[in-house]
């Protein structure tokens, strides 16, 4: 059963180790635990719906509670506090895109607003309904999840837009083939979320991000059906994929997803290597993505995020032991952990091993086999879970992400960390950050930040500290040449900042799009484009 006020499967339960917390009291100070609210308490906060009856969707307080928030921290905060604000009106959960259509047109004809949902795993605000004079309906793509078909010389896949990661993946599999887009919240996001946020997969060296992976497809308008056809490339003018891809349901609802899929490889490994310093740690990742070496994945964390991972892994007598072997060869205080992946035959993954070894060797890489690669890749989803048990032990945690060009990676990083450290020091808090780069390019790198601290005395309290935290690392980013969003997409929460990415003229266009498949503006309001 799937949680109503957090992350994923109730059956799963990640606990924050004594070790862990003992580490982050060290360092951000004892943890705040705030009460949380039952599922009975929202329910009897619920209004009556302004919608009527209708067969297509339902106006059920639960469905209303469970499409109401995202996964950011704001949205954790209110399902915690119970204090949701804003509920839909109703959900619908369309099941054909002639279903869509209809959804649509009975909207215009009603002036109601839709807010197209995927797997609610937005952590930007895309899927909050707001205060509004006109009713809300949220459209859930669920039960739009089956593989429609696989044109096997062509290598592409039609699938319906609600398909998530375990959907897309066992009924490729079971004809031999993926997708490959694991993005870490693969077990609930959608393959039409995908598209419509710009997603990027842990393994993007090998498989691409969706931009790449998006052969073509349908999206439904309030101006027609667009039909995007595959092609495999077109000089025939501006690709009009790209013109939904990052669209976040402002132009239009995505009924049918082609994608372009690739056969199951014969062997897949995942390796760590621990570098001596941050230096030398973005030094040998720069020379092995440009010297393109055909791996599948890289992910770098700086020292902190070393110590804070290898803290909050348990088991600290074998740590321990890690700690020493690794003093010993040159990788003492200071040492970054690289994992990285291998994907393709047997043959081929040999020789990247061997690439990759000696060009990483040449910056003083100690490599530590397979052993955190296979912990990596058998975690890599449940981190999101991570959450629970830090809110247990009385913690907040939220996550950022920007990409710039190498040049500019160790600045925007530094100031950036800097800017989350430092941002509630009026208040004579302390806040734990750390740092990863996980999808890597030959001209540059994504920039993902984590950040730790603790609540205050209430939820409004708590919240205006992120607010905080928030502001002054956006416009960090955006003030010295970051992208708003590498791959969490704009929603509300970037909006404000989108302007100085996009500049005026960028903006208009956008803003003309949006008038020309929404012209009421009934779709996401707020969301990408602010009102």
């Amino acid at each position: 059963m799937r949680r109503w006020n957090g992350w994923g499967d109730e059956a799963t339960v990640v606990e924050l180790p004594a070790h862990g917390a003992a580490f982050l009291a060290e360092r951000v100070g004892p943890g705040q635990v705030l009460a949380d609210a039952s599922l009975e308490q929202v329910l009897a906060q619920v209004p009556a719906s302004r919608l009527p009856t209708h067969a297509l969707f339902t106006l059920d307080a639960e469905d209303r509670v469970r499409h109401a928030r995202g996964q950011s921290l704001p949205d954790w905060l209110a399902m915690r506090s119970g204090e949701f604000g804003v509920f839909p009106d109703g959900v619908a959960y369309p099941q054909t895109a002639e279903q869509i259509r209809e959804l649509l047109a009975w909207a215009s004809a009603h002036d109601v607003i839709l807010i197209p949902y995927g797997g609610g795993t937005s952590v930007a605000g895309h899927i909050n309904p707001q205060l509004s004079s006109r009713p809300v309906l949220t459209l859930s793509l669920e039960r739009m999840n089956k593989l429609v078909e696989i044109d096997e010389d062509s290598l592409i896949a039609t699938f319906g837009p609600g398909a998530n990661g375990p959907q897309v993946e066992s009924q490729l599999r079971a004809r031999g083939y993926t997708l490959g887009h694991f993005p870490q919240s693969w077990e609930l996001s959608t393959l039409g979320g995908w598209v419509a946020s710009r997603s990027s997969g842990q393994q993007s060296l090998r498989y691409g991000r969706i931009e790449q992976l998006f052969a073509g497809g349908s999206v439904e308008t309030f101006a027609g059906t667009l039909e995007l056809p595959t092609f495999p490339a077109s000089a025939a003018g501006p690709d009009l994929r790209e013109v939904m891809l990052g669209s976040e349901g402002r132009f239009g609802i995505i009924s049918e997803v082609k994608v372009r899929i690739t056969r199951l490889a014969e062997q897949e490994r995942f390796y760590s290597v621990f570098l001596p310093n941050w230096q030398q740690a973005l030094l040998g990742i720069r020379q092995l993505v440009q010297a393109r070496v055909p791996l599948s994945m890289l992910r770098l964390s700086n020292a902190i995020e070393t110590e804070t991972q290898l803290a909050l892994a348990g088991h600290p007598q074998q740590i321990a032991w890690l700690e020493k072997y690794l003093a010993l060869r040159g990788a003492g205080d200071g040492k970054c952990m690289l994992t990285f992946g291998v994907t393709g035959s047997r043959v081929q993954n040999a020789a990247s091993l061997k690439q990759a070894k000696k060009l990483l060797k040449g910056f003083g890489g100690v490599f530590s086999g397979t052993l955190l690669g296979k912990k990596w890749a058998e975690n890599r989803f449940r981190f999101p879970y991570l959450r629970h048990g830090l809110w247990s032990a009385g913690y907040a945690v939220d996550t950022l992400e920007t990409a710039t060009d190498w040049c500019n990676v160790d600045s925007l990083l530094n100031k950036l960390e800097a800017s989350l450290r430092d941002g509630l020091a009026a208040e004579g808090e302390r806040v734990h950050v750390f740092t990863h780069l996980s999808h890597v390019y030959g001209e540059g790198s994504s920039i993902y930040t984590t950040y730790v601290f603790r609540p205050g005395n209430t939820y409004d309290e708590t919240l205006a500290r992120w607010q905080q935290l928030k502001h002054v690392a956006c416009r960090t980013i955006a003030e010295n040449r970051g992208t708003i969003s590498h791959q969490h997409g704009v929603g509300r929460d970037h909006a404000p900042y989108l302007p100085v990415e996009k500049g005026a003229l960028g903006m208009a266009t956008l803003k003309a799009l949006s008038a020309h498949f929404d012209p009421d503006q009934r779709l996401a309001p707020g969301v990408l484009l602010e009102q």
